[in-house]
């Protein structure tokens, strides 16, 4: 009987202390969330709930396995505690880890609470991912350290491995080369604050907005919902265009090409009212002015503005359409058009020939031939 109350109690007991703590910790940690509503902390500490309880589990059950005295448990007690020991190292570095990324995410949601700069906040909050990844990267390492020095042979060769160190750290750092450079570039962008999540930029011809920054690399979603990943070290080596830093708000430009003789004073009364009526114009500034001139037409440029780049692609899109059906339907002939006359013959009806041994006056036929032009 003895046998079979002893393992229930150490399991059993182990489980049950575990809900017991875990429900606790929950309790305090959902009342003190009600009590304070002005910080997210401890909403977000409760994602710790399972992490904690595993560690708690693993290291009651590390501690008290061998008292369960069953012959399988005696039999492979070495295995059995490495591998209580392993977990135990694993479930604390994800329990670090979730505890490390509430604690973060509570002070940028507090930063991003009281700051009214959305340029601030994206540029903050850039930052905290990559921290959250850096933070992520060193524990995981610590912990995967941590497991393979519980291994016997690890510690009996760590005298060789240590002495041999420099040697692999040089071949390493030859090999990960790009690896590491796009590391760096991944912190030059966090913290020199060239480029942000939720940035607007052109990359290569693309248009679209950053959506994830990581150590290594950055997505670009385009406006057709295209992904575009590009190495980190692509925007600190070579240049792009940053259409969100320094302000979202922008300035847009339409151009026509149109005929001399059309209404630019009605043209710009017509713009003003196509954009009284466009709910992406912010309000800020427009013009309408003839920018250059050719023998047949007219460029003239309408500016807009609006208050982000999405904004401004569909106000300038708006003033392209209407403003063209308006001069389609109201003014016609001021729109471009292509002069064709047809060519006069010289007088007597032929074409005059150039002297020379080896050019024959026509005629005939032939001569129609060459008054045409087609042989």
């Amino acid at each position: 009987m003895e046998n079979i109350l002893r393992p229930l109690i150490v399991v059993g007991g182990s489980v049950v202390i575990t809900l017991l703590v875990g429900a606790l910790v929950d309790l305090l940690l959902r009342r003190a969330d009600g009590r304070h509503r002005d910080t997210p902390l401890w909403g977000l500490l409760r994602r710790c709930r399972i992490p904690l309880q595993l560690t708690l589990c693993t290291a009651l059950l590390r501690g008290s396995y061998t008292h369960a005295r069953l012959e399988v448990i005696q039999d492979h007690r070495a295995g059995i505690g490495q591998v209580l020991t392993l977990v135990l190292i694993g479930a604390s570095a994800w329990l670090v880890v979730r505890i490390a990324t509430a604690v973060v995410d509570s002070l940028f949601a507090r930063y991003a609470a009281n700051t009214a700069d959305p340029a601030r906040v994206r540029r903050v909050r850039t930052q905290v991912t990559l921290i959250q990844r850096v933070v992520t990267a060193i524990v995981a390492v610590v912990a995967v350290g941590a497991m393979l020095l519980t291994f016997p042979t690890m510690r009996t060769f760590g005298t060789s491995m240590l002495a041999s160190a420099g040697v692999l750290g040089i071949v390493a750092g030859v090999a990960a080369q790009s690896t590491l450079g796009n590391l760096f570039a991944g912190l030059q962008i966090a913290f020199g604050d060239m480029v942000r999540i939720g940035d607007t930029v052109v990359v290569d011809g693309e248009w679209g907005t950053i959506e994830e920054i990581t150590l290594t690399f950055l997505a670009v979603r385009t406006w057709d919902e295209r992904r575009i990943t590009m190495p980190v070290s692509y925007f600190t080596s070579k240049p792009f265009e940053n259409w969100s830093r320094g302000g979202a708000q922008m300035t847009g430009s339409v151009f026509f090409h149109l005929d001399h003789s059309a209404p630019v004073a009605a043209m710009r009364e017509q713009l003003r009212d196509i954009l009284g009526e466009c709910a992406a114009w912010d309000g800020r500034d427009w013009s309408l002015a003839v920018t250059d001139t050719t023998p047949s037409t007219i460029l003239v440029r309408a500016v807009v503005t609006a208050k982000d780049p999405s904004d401004i692609w569909t106000v300038r899109c708006a003033v392209r359409e209407q403003l063209i059906g308006w001069l389609r339907d109201h003014h016609p002939y001021a729109l471009p058009r292509v002069a064709t006359a047809p060519a006069a013959l010289p007088p007597h009806g032929e074409w005059p020939h150039l002297p020379g041994p080896a050019h024959e006056k026509p005629s005939g036929r032939d001569s129609s031939t060459h008054r045409t032009g087609r042989g």
